[in-house]
């Protein structure tokens, strides 16, 4: 997250997650508010569907929900390029 790119320095920003917050550096921090906005909305989702209040329990599966969208954008991603290179 520090490392720099496209030559601009690193910046401090705040995000708040879940009533959490979090000093961070970033290279984008428009881009790092957009990205905690949205992990705070999929928490709080969570938190609705599981009906928790256990912030570790709520993190966790979110996490795990993220990664199942992650893997199923990638497997779809890589069933394209194949086609793309079987032309």
């Amino acid at each position: 997250m520090a490392e720099e790119k496209n030559n601009r320095p690193a910046e401090r920003v705040v995000v708040e997650i879940y009533g959490n917050s979090y000093p961070l550096k970033t290279d984008d921090p428009q881009h790092m508010k957009m990205l905690a906005a949205a992990v705070d909305k999929k928490m709080k989702a969570m938190s609705r569907s599981v009906r928790s209040f256990d912030e570790r329990k709520i993190a966790v599966l979110t996490t795990l929900q993220i990664a199942e969208e992650y893997y199923k954008l990638k497997k779809d991603y890589d069933e394209l390029v194949d086609l793309l290179d079987e032309k």
